[in-house]
């Protein structure tokens, strides 16, 4: 039986971003344009009892490297976090779940753009939300896909 992405992007995260794996974090779906994650509340509090900030802001930036994966030639190009603003909305409380999306216009857009020695910008925002559905963060982070060995 053949991997999904998201179960194929879990396997390797151990070793790509070890803290994100210590944190629980873990794709549950991954397609084209589409990224979504989530992170368990155990392990993860803070001294007053909600998912602590940091945990909040990973789940949400690993995100950009997930779209990459699941939507652009990683044979290509790597994806790069330039920077991120994050909105903290609610307290964190139980499984915490991410999602971002891309729409088809802008993927055409930067995958037209990525040719060998190009670094494409783009503009990847996420939504983090609680257990029962509230919105507990919004992200915005400016990415660039770059090609390798620049």
């Amino acid at each position: 039986m053949t991997e999904s992405p998201a179960e194929m992007l879990n396997a390797a995260l151990e070793t790509l971003i070890p803290v994100a794996h210590r944190m629980g974090v873990r794709f549950v779906e991954l397609r084209p344009g589409f990224v979504k994650a989530e992170v368990p509340a155990e392990g993860n509090g803070n001294h007053f009892g909600v998912i602590y900030a940091g945990v909040t802001f990973t789940l949400a930036e690993v995100l950009g490297g997930a779209i990459h994966f699941a939507t652009f030639d990683v044979s290509t190009h790597y994806p790069l976090v330039r920077s991120v603003t994050i909105d903290f909305l609610a307290p964190g409380k139980g499984k915490l779940t991410a999602t971002a999306s891309m729409a088809d216009d802008e993927i055409a857009r930067i995958k037209a753009l990525a040719t060998p020695d190009a670094k494409v910008p783009f503009v990847f925002e996420a939504e983090v939300t609680g257990e029962d559905g509230t919105v507990v963060a919004r992200t915005k982070g400016d990415y660039q896909l770059r090609p390798f060995g620049r």
